[in-house]
């Protein structure tokens, strides 16, 4: 979300950097008064923020339903992290029947853009079925991007992947996050 700070005005910046922080130190109150802020005027980060605390049920209770129509919200403006959430939410049913097809569509967003929970949540999608065709040379793209987004789960679970693929279905992995990094530069 840091990113987002340079891509909103100087008051929204003010306020989101406020929300931020605050919701760092758990002041959830403030985080809550200024992420609202921002929902109201249609801020995607303010949106997805919010989303998050609804989500979280930090500061706020639990309510996913509330959340899912803020990363909507957020989602609809190409908001990354809100897009993986609602991906997550869409797999494991949470304010929303399971839809796995929707799950990968805002999964696949999220990663388009180097989201990296979203980069490893499809590798593992890829690697057991869910949702789309077992396919462990995108499974073991999708973790060595996320992995090199510094996600270190995603480490694990691309040396997982490693067993079960050859030497050629790996290096054919290999080449094709060589591949996507380049176009996504």
């Amino acid at each position: 979300m840091i990113a987002a700070l340079l891509t909103i005005s100087p008051g929204a910046q003010a306020g989101l950097r406020e929300a931020m922080d605050a919701y760092k130190h758990r002041n959830y109150p403030v985080a809550l008064r200024e992420f609202s802020l921002l929902a109201d005027q249609g801020n995607a980060h303010g949106q997805y923020g919010l989303g998050m605390m609804y989500a979280t049920g930090k500061g706020v209770p639990k309510n996913f339903e509330q959340a899912l129509t803020l990363f909507r919200l957020a989602a609809d403006q190409g908001e990354a992290g809100a897009q993986n959430f609602l991906g997550v939410m869409y797999a494991k049913g949470q304010g929303v029947p399971k839809d796995y097809q929707q799950a990968v569509s805002w999964l696949l967003k999220a990663a388009e853009q180097g989201e990296a929970g979203a980069q490893n949540t499809l590798g593992l999608m890829y690697s057991s079925g869910t949702g789309v065709t077992v396919d462990m040379v995108q499974a073991h793209m999708w973790f060595s991007l996320s992995e090199s987004a510094g996600n270190e789960l995603a480490t694990k679970n691309r040396e997982i992947a490693e067993h079960k693929m050859s030497r050629q279905k790996i290096d054919e992995a290999q080449a094709l996050a060589n591949k996507w990094r380049a176009e996504h530069k």
